[in-house]
């Protein structure tokens, strides 16, 4: 069997993205791996970028950034702490295409993320992040699926 040295969280904060840590902390801690956390902030589409005056954008952009950033330290901290050894980092992007790029930039063995179990007309409309990202990737993929409390 391939040993995890290296795995890849990726985190969009929600309830199914906790239950996930919790898988991610127990490979690592298993495994002896490192944990890389990644939040992808989405674009806004080109039609609704327009609409924005191009200095409102980058400022609002920014804000967004920074509060995000405080928040993946918040999660992370309450998540990990200091039970395992992690990086984490928030880049902007189309999130399934980020978090495979970002897989291979960090050399990682294993993907980690929660999905939302989506079925129907709303999987049709909304798609699913970590599908796209089980379709593409060349490592494997470990998706948790929020548990009912």
């Amino acid at each position: 069997m391939k040993s995890i040295k290296k795995i890849l969280y990726a985190t969009d904060f929600s309830e199914s993205a906790d239950d996930a840590a919790e898988y991610a902390l127990t490979l690592a801690k298993l495994a002896g791996a490192t944990v890389h956390v990644l939040h992808v902030i989405g674009e806004l589409m080109d039609s609704r970028k327009s609409q924005i005056q191009p200095e409102a954008f980058a400022m609002l952009e920014k804000n967004v950034e920074v509060q995000t950033v405080k928040e993946m330290e918040d999660f992370c901290q309450s998540r990990f702490g200091e039970q395992i050894p992690y990086t984490s980092e928030v880049v902007i992007g189309t999130p399934f295409q980020q978090i495979i790029e970002k897989a291979k930039a960090v050399s990682a063995d294993l993907i980690v993320m929660g999905t939302h179990g989506r079925t129907g007309i709303e999987h049709v409309i909304v798609g699913s992040t970590a599908e796209r990202v089980v379709r593409r990737s060349k490592i494997p993929v470990l998706t948790v699926q929020q548990q009912a409390n």
